[in-house]
């Protein structure tokens, strides 16, 4: 399939996630008293699954192939859900508590600032094609450093900075009063 095509899908299943955390978060965050790290998380994690799902039976369904279903969803979990969880988790605490940015229009940016990993991951590692896997599982032994290393190390070398950065220049808040406690 064409890559801009799959592209499309999945921006498809991203609007339809999008959603659904958006309103997800609002629901959480109202049953957790304003603790928007935990109705984020919570948030994150519904809708990780829900994209699995048709991302599975949708965007990439012609690779279905020679992988199980529980690689799929193991490897989607350590990319997908490694890159939206730490992204979204710090940019949330950037987003809202530094810049004070309200809840979800903090989440909408940091869902979009994750997308591009999500979709390199998704397609290159999560849903690769069963030839593909074959022959990168070959070139990992001769060179151990490949680019999905790179590509999932990326994202970790850029949110600890963004974690020590909050870090340094926060003390405890209260969201939903907007000033420190």
């Amino acid at each position: 399939m064409n890559t801009l095509l799959r592209w499309g899908k999945f921006n498809l299943v991203g609007a339809m996630g999008m959603g659904l955390q958006l309103a997800a978060l609002a629901l959480f965050n109202r049953w957790t008293a304003g603790h928007y790290m935990y109705a984020s998380a919570a948030a994150i994690e519904l809708t990780l699954l829900h994209n699995f799902m048709w991302h599975l039976h949708y965007t990439w369904r012609d690779r279905l192939d020679g992988a199980t279903r529980l690689s799929q969803f193991v490897q989607f979990h350590l990319s997908n859900g490694l890159v939206s969880m730490l992204g979204n988790l710090a940019l949330m605490q950037l987003l809202v508590h530094d810049t004070r940015l309200p809840l979800l229009l903090s989440n909408v940016i940091a869902i979009l600032c994750c997308s591009v990993a999500n979709f390199c991951l998704g397609n290159n590692w999560a849903f690769v094609e069963a030839r593909r896997a074959e022959a990168s599982c070959k070139s990992e032994i001769t060179h151990p450093m490949s680019i999905h290393s790179l590509t999932l190390a990326l994202p970790i070398f850029f949110m600890s900075g963004v974690i020590a950065h909050v870090q340094t220049h926060s003390g405890p808040s209260c969201v939903s009063c907007s000033r420190a406690c």
